[in-house]
C-alpha cells in the first residue's frame, strides 16, 4: 500500500529554515515524480515543488521560488524540502506526495509555523 509520511515541520522564526523529510513504501518510489504541496487554513492548495524520478529536474511555485530546494533520495526512498528564509506566509500543513497521486495517499502532513 502507497504510504507517504511526513515529518520535520515545527515553529520556527521568520527568516529561519527548516527542512521537511518524507518517507515513502509501497511502490516502487524512484519511477516517480514527487511533490510537495501546502495548505493553510482559507487557502487554496498550492503545489510548491516538484522533482523529476532521478532528480534530475526540479521545479518551484513563484512564492517559494529561491528559497526552497526539493530533493530526494532513492536508495532511502526519501524526498526532502529545504526551506530557508521563512516568511509567515510559508505557515502551512505541508504534505508529500506523487505528483499525479491520489490524494487518497497524501498522509497526515506536517505543521510548518512561522512567527516570532
Amino acid at each position: 500500500q502507497v504510504q507517504l509520511v511526513e515529518s520535520g515541520g515545527g515553529l520556527v522564526q521568520p527568516g529561519g529554515s527548516l527542512r521537511l523529510s518524507c518517507a515513502a513504501s509501497g511502490f516502487t518510489f524512484s519511477s516517480y515524480t514527487m511533490s510537495w504541496s501546502r495548505q493553510a487554513p482559507g487557502k487554496e492548495r498550492e503545489l510548491v515543488a516538484d522533482i523529476t524520478s532521478a532528480g534530475g529536474v526540479t521545479t518551484y511555485a513563484d512564492s517559494v521560488k529561491g528559497r526552497f530546494t526539493i530533493s530526494r533520495d532513492n536508495a532511502k526512498k526519501m524526498v526532502y524540502l529545504q526551506m530557508n528564509s521563512l516568511k509567515p506566509e510559508d505557515t502551512a500543513v505541508y504534505y508529500c506526495h506523487r505528483k499525479y497521486g491520489s490524494m487518497a495517499y497524501w498522509g497526515k502532513g506536517t505543521l510548518v509555523t512561522v512567527s516570532s
